[in-house]
């Protein structure tokens, strides 16, 4: 290389305060975990969930998307489609 290594990414730290009033359901699903690492790992779930619906691997219930019939049937091998699939409302009878 040119002299320079490659160097692992530094870990990024958080300390912020949120109340109520700011994101009374976020607030609302985070203090029901003790303080500590379960409310951190509570949290980092949910950020994780909500990049990969921003970038569409996964879709709300309500969005109006495409059938789930359709995405399944569609959907290349090893696609995300088939698996966020299972947490879709059920077909109706």
């Amino acid at each position: 290389m040119n002299g320079k290594t490659q160097q692992e990414p530094k870990p990024i730290r958080l300390v912020f305060e949120l109340a109520r009033a700011d994101n009374p359901r976020l607030y609302d699903e985070l203090v029901r975990f003790p303080q500590g690492a379960k409310r951190v790992n509570r949290l980092r779930v949910l950020a994780y969930d909500g990049l990969l619906a921003q970038y569409g691997v996964f879709t709300s219930v309500g969005a109006g998307g495409v059938p789930i019939a359709t995405r399944i049937d569609t959907a290349p091998a090893g696609s995300a489609a088939v698996t966020n699939a299972v947490f879709e409302p059920g077909f109706s009878e």
